[in-house]
């Protein structure tokens, strides 16, 4: 009897110190979302992030009138539209996947390739982008902002120091405002804060299994990526396992460098259960798939079955619960 006792004491003993371990391990690699991804060059106030939450979802600044930031990022879909690629304004085609705005502006730079510094430029860029908005100038969006009264006295508001408060510049600052309060923390981060609980075995196992891969060596951060640029391929060309319709080279058509010929920004996991399908291109539907096919391309590791589905659970833990206020739909001003 006191053998029995003993032996399942040390079993808990051991227990208790393989997830002190396992904890511990998490905090180097990882760490809790903030509540909000503030920037030194645009301070986040009240009236600024009312305003940007209208303009997200604002449909009169596009050529064709339906086009908006929630038009490609909805909510109802996590800040990702689930398609294979975004279709902006007239139904264009997007060249590459609409990646989630949830947690967004924590990221090193904006879109696939990297070229967006900020969600504030993104944001105005987005505007005279063919296959997004498609506005023939800043001023033609000027002028339609100009001519909806209620965002006069908005502007002002949001931008009292400034003699002309509408402007496309405060425009993105407004949406970028709004997109730096998205954050969405899930069970994951109350794990890394101490409630061992938290996250059932499984999903503990599939941590412990996703670090020891290697996933975390690229995947890392508070996002579990988001924080630099990256090889798609280190090991094996990517199109050979995604089937992917189109080769696309990355970073190299927007900086012409030879080394970085199929690098993308390491897209960041958090929600990542929700935003099928994956990659640059939507090339994969079942992100199970996509576990396989990055620890093949990136590692040269090939999964078991049950390697798989061990990360895939420990994925799902990252699904935050999105806010009312993320989810509510804003009334916008009436056309004057």
């Amino acid at each position: 009897m006191k053998k029995t006792i003993l032996s399942i004491s040390v079993a808990i003993s051991c227990a208790y110190a393989s997830e002190g371990l396992l904890l511990q391990e998490a905090k180097q690699n990882f760490g809790p979302l903030p509540k909000t991804f503030p920037s030194e060059t645009n301070t986040l106030t009240q009236a600024k992030i009312k305003l940007g939450k209208m303009l997200f979802h604002e449909k009169r600044v596009s050529i064709d009138g339906t086009t908006s930031c929630a038009k490609c990022h909805p909510f109802s879909y996590y800040g990702a539209d689930n398609l294979e690629k975004s279709r902006g304004n007239f139904g264009k085609l997007n060249p590459r996947n609409a990646p989630t705005v949830l947690n967004a502006a924590g990221q090193i730079s904006q879109h696939w390739r990297g070229d967006r510094k900020d969600v504030e430029e993104q944001a105005r860029k987005a505007l005279l982008g063919k296959g997004s908005f498609g506005a023939p100038s800043n001023e033609w969006v000027e002028k339609k902002l100009q001519s909806i009264e209620q965002y006069t006295v908005l502007f002002k508001k949001a931008f009292p120091n400034d003699a002309k408060p509408i402007s496309v510049a405060n425009y993105a600052k407004a949406i970028g405002a709004w997109e730096r309060m998205l954050s969405t923390p899930s069970r994951f981060d109350e794990f890394l804060e101490g409630r061992s609980n938290a996250l059932t075995q499984e999903e503990k196992a599939g941590l412990k299994t996703f670090i020891k891969t290697g996933c975390a060596s690229c995947h890392s951060g508070a996002l579990l990526g988001g924080t630099m640029n990256q090889k798609f391929g280190m090991v094996a060309p990517y199109w050979e396992y995604t089937k992917s319709k189109k080769i696309d080279e990355g970073r190299y058509n927007v900086t012409k460098k030879e080394g970085d010929k199929y690098v993308f920004k390491v897209p960041q996991l958090r929600n990542i259960a929700m935003t099928s399908p994956y990659f640059h291109d939507g090339s994969v539907t079942s992100l199970k798939e996509a576990v396989k096919i990055m620890a093949k391309v990136q590692l040269g590791v090939d999964l078991s079955q049950e390697e798989t589905q061990s990360i895939y659970l420990f994925l799902e833990s990252l699904t935050g619960k999105l806010s009312q206020d993320i989810v509510t739909v804003p009334l916008l001003p009436e056309t004057n």
